[in-house]
Formats: C-alpha cells, sequence, structure tokens
C-alpha cells in the first residue's frame, strides 16, 4: 500500500524508515510503506478556460467567462488563489473563446495591478513598486480550440504535465474545499480519478419546521442532501493516455463515466461552500459575499 501525506501532515521519521503521520481523526501513526510526497513546485494546477458562457451571455459577449469580475478581480483570480494559499503556484489555463483577452489580463497583470514607473521611448524600463503574493505564480496559457469539449482541451495540454499527478478545476466556480486533504484523499485510494462532491446550492431559501414552528431560516443555502460535480479534481497522469485531441472528446460525458464503470473513479466530500458562476444570479450573490467582507472562498 502506498500512503501520501502532504508536507504538514508528516510529523516525524526517523533512520529505520518508520513515518510517522495524523490520522483523519487526529490520532499518530505510523507507517513503512513507501511514503509520497507532492512537490507543490511541479504539481500543475489546470484550469478549463474555453467556454462560451451562454447563460451569461450579458458578460460574455465580450470576455471569455473566466474575466468576469467578482469585486475588482476576474473569477480566475480568485480561483487561482485558492490554490496559490495552498502552495501550488503552477497553472496552465485552457483557453478557447475570447482566450486572447486572458492572454493579455495575466501579460499586463503588472502594470495593471501595481504603481509603476516607465522611461518613455524605453518600455523595457519599467519598474514595478508593489509586491504581491502572485509574484510566484508561474502561468502556461494554451490555445485548446474553440470548439474543443473539455477532454480535449486535457489532451491538447499533455506536454505541459510534468508530476505524477495533476489537479483540474472549472474557470467558473469557487470553494472553501481543503486542496491538502483533497490530494492526501486522492493519493489513499489509488485510483486514476478523483471528483469533489458538493451540495448544490439550494434555488430557494429553506426553514426548518418542528410542529410549525420555524426553528431555523436560511436564504438559499447549501443544500444538506445529494452531490452534484462540484469540479477540483485530481487526477493521475495516466488519465491523459485515454484521451484524445479530436473536438468530440469530452470529460464528464465520456471518459469520466467510464471511469465510474471500471472502479477509478472516486468522490472527495466536500460539505463546505461551493459556488459556480452558472448565470447573472450567481454573479451578482458571489459579488455580495465578496464585497461584504466575509466571502467563503477567501482562504488565503
Amino acid at each position: 500500500m502506498r500512503h501520501s501525506l502532504g508536507y504538514n501532515r508528516v510529523i516525524d521519521s526517523n533512520l529505520s524508515g518508520l513515518f510517522y503521520g495524523l490520522s483523519d481523526k487526529g490520532k499518530k501513526c505510523a507507517y513503512r510503506e513507501e511514503i509520497i510526497i507532492i512537490d507543490k513546485k511541479k504539481a500543475k494546477v489546470v484550469i478549463l478556460c474555453g467556454g462560451i458562457g451562454t447563460r451569461i451571455r450579458e458578460e460574455t459577449e465580450f470576455k471569455p467567462k473566466p474575466l468576469v469580475n467578482v469585486g475588482n478581480r476576474p473569477i480566475i483570480w480568485h480561483i487561482m488563489k485558492i490554490y496559490s494559499s495552498f502552495g501550488f503556484n503552477e497553472f496552465v489555463l485552457c483557453l478557447g473563446y475570447k482566450g486572447e483577452l486572458i492572454k493579455e489580463y495575466f501579460y499586463k497583470y503588472e502594470i495593471l495591478n501595481n504603481d509603476f514607473t516607465i522611461a518613455l521611448g524605453n518600455h523595457d524600463d519599467i519598474q514595478i513598486h508593489n509586491k504581491h503574493s502572485e509574484a510566484g505564480w508561474k502561468i502556461t496559457m494554451v490555445d485548446t480550440g474553440i470548439e474543443s469539449l473539455k477532454g480535449a482541451r486535457l489532451k491538447r495540454i499533455e506536454r505541459y504535465i510534468d508530476s505524477d499527478i495533476f489537479m483540474v478545476t472549472y474557470g467558473d466556480g469557487v470553494s472553501n474545499v481543503d486542496i491538502n486533504r483533497l490530494i492526501d484523499f486522492h493519493k489513499s485510494h489509488g485510483k486514476i480519478a478523483t471528483i469533489t462532491g458538493v451540495h448544490p446550492p439550494s434555488r430557494f431559501g429553506e426553514l426548518l419546521i418542528e410542529d410549525q414552528e420555524v426553528k431555523t431560516f436560511s436564504e438559499k443555502p447549501q443544500t444538506s442532501y445529494g452531490h452534484i460535480n462540484g469540479g477540483f479534481f485530481v487526477f493521475n497522469k495516466n488519465l491523459l493516455d485515454l484521451l484524445e485531441e479530436k473536438e468530440e472528446c469530452d470529460l464528464e460525458y465520456g471518459i469520466l463515466e467510464e471511469l465510474a464503470n471500471k472502479g477509478e473513479l472516486r468522490m472527495y466530500e466536500h460539505s463546505g461552500f461551493w459556488q459556480c458562476m452558472d448565470n447573472l444570479r450567481d454573479m451578482e450573490l458571489l459579488n455580495k459575499l465578496w464585497n461584504s467582507g466575509n466571502a467563503p472562498w477567501k482562504v488565503w
């Protein structure tokens, strides 16, 4: 059996090869088996950014959905900040619809988000005055086609994946999922793929009733029943061997269904916050949460 403990999970070791870690219940456990440490400098975070976003056309007619703002930053920035807060700073963006605008945003990121001094006539002479935590991000942007489905997009970025596992998520959803625990879970079961299962946000308020008395009232909470695909995947690299570059190669309605049938797909249950930006109402909700100063996904 192979165990994976994140950097923060290995608490002791000795020369005999006996490693100590913490179980899910906080109990100190010993392991002699092979310990796999995730190299956070190599494990890539792949973000799917190619969709058109037809249900939020008012925003996406002129820009891709990942560039729709939550607060004063695009939602893709929020997603990247989530991963970065856990030490993952290498990103691969699968571009499609209006992908050139995403390229332009990050190419100009320093001057758009910082004070700077420029010598006119010599644009190579630019001094950036502010320091920010995004300075360590390494972002690879790849054109993966306008009409390509998600499986094809992943296959087309294969050459940029150089670690045994990699992470994938959608470019329009945020969460307070614990990325370290997610990776530990993936490495513990030894299967090809892990999907994060979330409780979908309710479209209506929920009441808890007892003898006709309202005990609790929650306006549009996370529901307490059922799970949906919340993104935040972890895949073994050999998943890419199962994909094709042809546009119609899908992820959810293709390879993930096959993996489920073969027992190679596991679900990491996340009971905390999760929200996608599927339509204008979702966009307004995310902005309301961010502007309140209590955005649940702000884990940095």
